[in-house]
């Protein structure tokens, strides 16, 4: 070594192969001149430098690019200047590089495909519940036959995104299929944008824009249909078995799945009340398995009207559990059972409803609607709203974490039920005042009204 003068590093290269795919990341020698310690003379690694503004600086090449990022903090350790938004050390921003370069080898090129970014984006949504992942399974075998997986991420305009979903809806996919690609793709090309891979998302559109919404919206059914639905099952020597079930489902908006995964121990007869914080439900394999409620909100204790309190008396006294009752991730003792003594899941359930509703319009003149337990959640939800129970009370009635989800999803309140609740606004409205009328004529505030009437005489 030469006297006042350090030797010159070498550029440092680190390579990365996938299948016959060759990329570079290049850390920028650093010349003579370049700064090589801090001001806390800390030796500074190559491709680090500080900046006139005490700013710390990282510099690389990606496929013959210079790449940059900053900090105002070289360890973790250091203090943060003062007045200056809180940042990971340039160290920390390194460490995440090398974990990104490991996963994914061309993670900062855009020309990775639009398979390669989806796998990417799934493999950090960890601790996802069963169906999610199904759903997940779903998005990504469906997207391995369609050539748009493969291509490349930056080549995907929003015309391109757009035209491809139209073409999925052409070739005979549903609506709620292409909701669920799009609800996988989307995020991940976002995650593409926040990592500065891409400028802008492609799918950040609305699908209603370009897509026919064929899909069946479940509506709440009528009073008069949800009456003779109910006295139909409560009088069909097959169906009246499952009469006490559907009267519960449409009295409590309990989720099907919550209802299946109520216990005996669940139910309350001395205090009246029902404990919902556990679901049911059952994998493509037939394996059945507990999880958790939708959100946090819907684990809560739901109040029993007198209806819904017979009507649990009826299924715990007629209930027939099998000789050995199967234990479901630590819990037994559930309400309902099939034939092989496996505890009833949605599935069934929608099967009973759809068998039962097609009976009733094979017999009579007068057609129902589809029914199901999801719309027995709707129309519990609407009716509840035109009895006026308050906002942030049905919220927790139907275990929403979001009130407006009660308000504009599950409320359906058309024209008739609107203008009849302004009919009984306006009748409590003038009864009020006619108390505090009376009330006022009473102290004396004001005198009754008098009509004159002319002197006949």
């Amino acid at each position: 070594m030469i006297e006042g003068y350090e030797l010159t590093y070498l550029p440092v290269r680190v390579m990365y192969r996938q299948e016959n795919k060759r990329k570079e990341t290049e850390i920028m020698p650093r010349t003579q001149s370049s700064i090589r310690r801090d001001k806390k003379k800390r030796k500074l690694r190559p491709g680090e430098t500080v900046r006139a503004d005490g700013r710390y600086q990282f510099k690389y090449q990606l496929n013959g690019k210079p790449k940059f990022f900053y900090s105002w903090k070289l360890e973790p350790t250091d203090p943060l200047p003062a007045g200056k938004k809180p940042c990971k050390s340039l160290r920390e921003l390194e460490k995440d590089l090398d974990i990104r370069s490991a996963i994914c080898p061309n993670h900062d090129d855009d020309t990775m495909t639009v398979m390669e970014l989806v796998q990417r984006y799934l493999a950090i949504k960890t601790g996802v519940k069963p169906n999610t992942r199904t759903n997940y399974n779903f998005v990504v075998n469906l997207l391995a036959k369609d050539p748009f997986s493969q291509k490349p991420i930056g080549k995907v305009k929003m015309s391109d995104a757009k035209l491809w979903l139209v073409k999925m809806q052409s070739e005979g996919k549903g609506y709620s299929s292409i909701h669920s690609v799009r609800g996988v793709v989307r995020p991940a090309f976002q995650m593409a944008v926040d990592d500065e891979i891409l400028w802008r998302n492609p799918f950040n559109f609305e699908m209603k824009e370009i897509l026919i919404n064929d899909s069946v919206k479940r509506e709440a059914v009528s009073r008069k249909d949800m009456r003779l639905f109910l006295e139909f099952l409560k009088n069909d020597w097959h169906y009246k078995k499952y009469y006490e079930a559907v009267f519960i489902l449409f009295h409590t908006g309990l989720r099907i799945s919550e209802f299946c995964g109520l216990t005996v121990g669940d139910i309350d007869m001395g205090k009246r009340t029902i404990n919902v914080d556990k679901q049911l439900q059952r994998d493509t394999t037939g394996r059945r398995y507990i999880i958790s409620t939708k959100t946090k909100a819907g684990a809560r204790m739901l109040p029993m009207t007198e209806e819904v309190y017979q009507c649990f008396a009826e299924i715990l006294r007629f209930r027939k559990p099998p000789k050995v009752e199967a234990m479901i991730d630590g819990y037994g003792n559930f309400l309902y059972y099939d034939k092989n003594g496996n505890p009833l899941v949605a599935m069934h359930w929608e099967h009973y409803f759809g068998r039962a509703v097609n009976k009733y319009n094979r017999i009579y003149r007068y057609q129902l609607p589809t029914i199901t337990p999801h719309v027995c959640r709707h129309t519990y939800c609407t009716n509840m709203a035109l009895s006026g129970v308050s906002a942030k009370t049905l919220q927790y009635l139907m275990g929403h974490s979001d009130i407006s989800i009660t308000l504009n999803v599950y409320t359906h309140i058309k024209f008739d039920d609107a203008q009849k609740e302004v009919e009984l606004v306006q009748q409590r409205q003038q009864k009020e005042m006619e108390n505090v009328r009376k009330e006022l004529e009473q102290v004396g505030a004001i005198r009754p009204k008098i009509i004159p009437f002319k002197n006949e005489a």
